[in-house]
């Protein structure tokens, strides 16, 4: 299987540079697995599809202020850095730009001087492992510095940084956003709520693994970043007893689904806890736990897309997506939603 089976053609005026008003305005494209039938709908509307008993599980990771801009302490030249995981107290594995300008040794320094970094090593992922100092109210010092991280493909700037968090957000360690949720509002998890849908939630923080390029020609040559999760145990009750009495269980993004695969055994039995994956999900595996999936719309050649693949398949999801184009649907983080049944 070819990484270049998974690309398609997307006019650029189609990738999504700003969020819709209210959050549940998106495009909702519904796909039905057994008849291969879609629909096209609002977010809003997304009760029409589920009932009593299903239970909705949410990533409520929130993203950090992962992106500090800042120079060499000894040309002046611009670096920028994202942090993507905490190695200690004050190290940090990061991704750095123009990574083969920072070598090992560089200072990098921020604020005027008010925070920096020194380059102790490159990671094997291509990264860089750093050591901030001053090490004292180091998070405080992150967080005042700190710029939420947008994609590269939204250049335009963000007037409210809370709208690239979902609502529920709450367990900081991200470097991107689990976008399928940013569609949900208070009043719309209300409504599932008091019709019956049960919600839950889990942690996975957004890392290289989720948006790292696919740089191999064979898909399955291609080796996941590991990113933390945390499943707590109400959570994993929810969903145990759900798939025992037949009830479906949602996953709301491409990262809930990969943490409910990645903690459940062979029979589909989720295990609360927390740690570490890397489970690479593409056409193939064999689904043990997630029977719908509610999803944006990913870039071509992506891991997001090969997973979606693998619940859809590949030419149904492809097929989908063409008609996503043809309809002027809005593409990436920002963009409109799929539900697939």
């Amino acid at each position: 299987m070819l990484v270049s089976d998974f690309d398609y053609d997307l006019p650029p005026a189609l990738i999504a540079q700003q969020p819709v008003e209210p959050r549940d305005a998106a495009r909702l494209l519904v796909v039905h697995r057994d008849s291969g039938k879609l629909e096209h709908r609002v977010f809003r509307d997304l009760p029409a599809y589920l009932r009593a008993g299903d239970v909705l599980v949410l990533n409520d990771t929130r993203v950090l202020p992962a992106r500090l801009l800042g120079a060499k302490e000894t040309t002046g030249g611009r670096v920028e850095v994202l942090l993507l995981r905490r190695h200690g107290p004050d190290t940090w594995e990061a991704l750095v730009r123009p990574g083969r300008r920072v070598p090992v040794g560089t200072r990098i320094v921020f604020a005027g001087g008010r925070l920096a970094a020194v380059v102790l090593d490159r990671t094997a992922a291509g990264g860089r492992l750093l050591r901030f100092e001053p090490a004292d109210d180091l998070d405080a010092r992150l967080a005042e510095l700190g710029q939420v991280p947008l994609p590269p493909y939204i250049r335009e700037p963000l007037a409210d940084p809370e709208r690239y968090q979902t609502v529920y957000a709450r367990e900081a360690g991200s470097a991107a956003a689990p976008t399928a949720g940013l569609h949900f509002t208070p009043a719309l998890l209300e409504r599932l709520r008091a019709q019956g849908v049960l919600l839950v939630h889990l942690t996975l923080h957004v890392g290289l693994g989720t948006f790292r390029p696919v740089q191999v020609e064979r898909v399955q040559d291609h080796r996941m970043h590991a990113e933390f999760y945390a499943v707590p145990a109400e959570t994993a009750a929810a969903v145990n007893e759900a798939k025992e009495e037949g009830r479906r269980v949602v996953a709301v993004g491409t990262t809930a689904a990969r943490t409910l695969e990645a903690v459940a055994d062979d029979e589909g039995r989720v295990e609360a806890g927390e740690g570490w994956t890397d489970l690479f999900i593409y056409p193939g595996y064999r689904w043990k736990v997630v029977d719908a999936l509610v999803t944006n719309f990913h870039l071509p050649r992506s891991t997001l897309l090969m997973l979606v693949s693998a619940f859809l398949g590949r030419e149904r999801t492809l097929a989908a997506y063409q008609e996503a184009v043809e309809r002027g649907y809005r593409f990436f983080s920002f963009g409109d939603a799929m539900l697939i049944l």
